[in-house]
């Protein structure tokens, strides 16, 4: 099969698969479906013959991650002086806390781009540890440690406080009463 071929099939069959991965990485529609692109582009920018669907797939999928992995190391600098930048204080007002906790996806395009690319793989793709730190070319322990901050950081987001269920508990049964 030519390669023009193989891209179109892609789009076609795995197209919005491919999407949706892109925007668990990168929390964005209109970011995700420019991975994408770009993934495509860099994937079958040279005429590459021999790819499978299936193989072109993994392919894509790998640029998509790396596209997504260089873009937050080139704005890493700016994270590393953005808290030096004044903003108003945030209040949200109470009732939308716990909607805000309760937002796993919101929680995960908080995380860092290392810690959200490791959640990803791991209980997206389902990979393991070992293939995650390949994929990414970093190490085991480094994967274990993103993966280890970036639950700890869903946990706590996801958490609702004692007093909050007592309050809760409390006025379901005066409500029973």
């Amino acid at each position: 099969m030519r390669w023009e071929s193989i891209v179109r099939e892609l789009v076609e069959r795995r197209g919005d698969a491919l999407t949706r991965y892109a925007y668990l990485v990168c929390g964005n529609t209109d970011d995700a479906a420019d991975l994408v692109q770009d993934a495509l582009v860099k994937t079958f920018g040279r005429l590459r013959n021999g790819f499978t669907v299936t193989s072109a797939e993994a392919y894509v999928r790998r640029a998509i991650l790396n596209a997504y992995l260089d873009r937050g190391r080139r704005s890493s600098r700016w994270r590393s002086i953005a808290h030096l930048a004044a903003r108003p204080e945030e209040h949200p007002p109470p009732s939308t806390t716990a909607d805000t906790r309760l937002d796993l996806q919101h929680e995960l395009f908080r995380l860092s781009p290392r810690e959200r690319a490791c959640i990803v793989l791991r209980y997206y793709e389902d990979l393991k540890v070992d293939d995650i730190a390949e994929w990414l070319g970093i190490s085991s322990g480094a994967v274990k440690r993103y993966l280890s901050d970036g639950l700890a950081k869903l946990n706590a987001a996801m958490t609702v406080p004692d007093d909050a269920l007592s309050t809760h508990g409390a006025r379901n049964g005066a409500d029973h009463a």
